[in-house]
């Protein structure tokens, strides 16, 4: 029996991993030189597919990193002198607030509860904020702000840099980049890679603030956007990147690119629904986030009332199911289910049976 990992990251991988890891491995994609030529091919097929996949304008550049708690960073370092404004409602929208002040900023927030949801258009920002730091799909929660709804922030507050959090929902989201300056995601969700790999999203506009801030305070060393762009404009990175990673999603893009983007976010609103229609039936569980509209597609967040996650893990993992606990103090009380594109309509099927399996044994 295949085991599927329903993970919400390190997750199933991507169909052509293994194949594209076995070529990589015959070739030495893994011992090539990062300033050769070689590597700059595989740096420019990788970023070449991204940009087709997500449907980003050439003023927006692609910077490869370690993760995307680097990302939180390095957009902190670079683009705030004092002032950031975060939309917290869970555990890494929160860590984002917490570096900025970490980094001897002076960070504000609104903050709602877990489970809860933002109507942006209804909020007001301090007009001398620098940056808008907004987390799309609340990995911890599985709660998912509309991105139409930015468009209101930045009309609003046009002074504003605007940074989104995309981690565990890319490449699903169509973003705005007349709206939005700045993005972030990991390979290990979405892609179905191995964990690894950051992939940030910079505009012209936050170039030229990093530009303006590091005139007068330090913005990091090596993996300042200046330096990123540099050495991106010559397919290269500041340091000795993730090869393989790199290699690996160039090839998991193209092979997205093919089957389409649109093709891939319709089957995963389908296998959202069946898996919010199974919750929304049960006895035994039900979805965490009550509002239709906050709920996420690629996190689904379901609580286990009165039995324990531990128990529905371990009878799913019987069945060649791994599904994520709960996310801090929710460890016991949610299990949280992966909808990647990596997860076919098939294996949400078997999962789906499995619950219902477990049902039964109560």
């Amino acid at each position: 029996m295949k085991t599927i990992y329903f993970t919400p990251g390190p997750t199933q991988l991507s169909p052509g991993v293994y194949r594209y890891m076995e070529y990589a491995v015959k070739r030495d994609i893994c011992s090539i030189s990062h300033r050769g030529k070689y590597f700059q091919a595989l740096y420019s097929e990788a970023t070449r597919n991204i940009r087709l996949l997500m449907n980003i304008p050439p003023s927006v550049h692609i910077f490869f990193i370690s993760s995307s708690l680097e990302a939180m960073e390095r957009i902190i370092q670079n683009t705030v002198f004092e002032s950031s404004f975060h939309f917290v409602n869970g555990a890494f929208s929160k860590k984002w607030f917490l570096f900025a002040s970490a980094l001897g900023k002076k960070p504000e927030k609104i903050e709602v509860d877990f489970g809860k949801g933002f109507n942006l258009a209804s909020i007001t920002v301090p007009k001398h904020t620098e940056l808008i730091c907004l987390t799309h799909n609340e990995t911890s929660t599985g709660v998912s702000v509309p991105l139409e709804e930015v468009r209101s922030l930045k009309v609003r507050h046009p002074a504003s840099l605007i940074a989104v959090d995309v981690v565990s929902s890319a490449p699903y989201p169509s973003l705005d980049f007349s709206v939005i300056d700045m993005a972030f995601f990991s390979v290990q969700k979405g892609f179905g890679l191995p964990a690894g790999l950051g992939v940030l999203l910079v505009n012209d506009r936050a170039i030229q603030k990093s530009q303006v801030v590091s005139r007068t305070i330090p913005v990091g060393t090596y993996h300042t956007f200046v330096s990123l762009l540099a050495m991106s404009e010559k397919c290269q990175t500041p340091e000795t990147p993730n090869v393989l990673g790199i290699y690996l999603l160039g090839n998991v893009c193209r092979d997205m690119l093919k089957k389409g983007r649109e093709t891939i976010c319709r089957q995963t609103d389908l296998k959202a629904d069946a898996l919010y229609d199974f919750a929304g039936k049960s006895k035994t569980f039900a979805p965490f986030v009550l509002e239709k509209k906050f709920r996420s597609p690629t996190t689904i967040v379901l609580s286990v009332p009165n039995q324990g996650s531990s128990r529905v893990i371990e009878d799913l993992k019987k069945k060649g199911c791994i599904v994520g606990s709960g996310y801090g103090v929710f460890k016991e009380s949610h299990i949280r289910i992966a909808n990647f594109p990596a997860h076919s309509m098939r294996n949400v099927t078997t999962l789906i049976r499995g619950l219902k399996s477990f049902e039964t044994l109560l």
